[in-house]
């Protein structure tokens, strides 16, 4: 018997496969777990529409992140950080800040979680920093940070 699986099954295969399983098999654990659908004319059209969404949905996630790329390729964040005597600094910049200041000063939102940091910014000066916004799309952003 032939099944469109409906998630991620770990000896039979990936969310939308085609499997062959025997009746029983299907009829006792597949089809009353919700595992997976008779793969019929039916279920067969909708699992075809539901990949042509999702890759439709995919290509403009990519196009947005590679918009987003071009639009924060060229701009520089400048960010204040308190410093005591011989201009030794107090903490550090996070990526929670960066996200801030980018907002702030270029009106450009992206989540704190997509700013990749290698290592802390500890020191005043000007870093480049990576922003992952894709599997496939990276930017990056100029950190200036000065003292308060």
């Amino acid at each position: 018997m032939k099944i469109i699986l409906l998630q991620d099954e770990k000896k039979l295969g990936k969310k939308g496969d085609i499997v062959e399983v025997s009746e029983g098999y299907a009829r006792n654990f597949i089809l009353p777990k919700k595992i997976g659908v008779e793969a019929n004319a039916r279920n067969m059209n909708d699992l075809k529409l539901q990949k042509a969404s999702q890759e439709k949905k995919a290509k403009e996630q990519l196009e947005a992140a590679q918009a987003l790329a071009a639009q924060i390729g060229d701009k520089t964040v400048t960010v204040s950080m308190k410093a005591g005597e011989n201009g030794k600094t107090f903490g550090s910049i996070s990526t929670k800040e960066i996200a801030a200041a980018l907002k702030d000063q270029h009106g450009i939102e992206v989540d704190k979680k997509k700013i990749v940091l290698p290592e802390a910014i500890k020191t005043f000066g000007i870093f480049d920093v990576a922003v992952k916004l894709h599997p496939q799309v990276a930017g990056t952003i100029r950190v200036k940070v000065e003292e308060a």
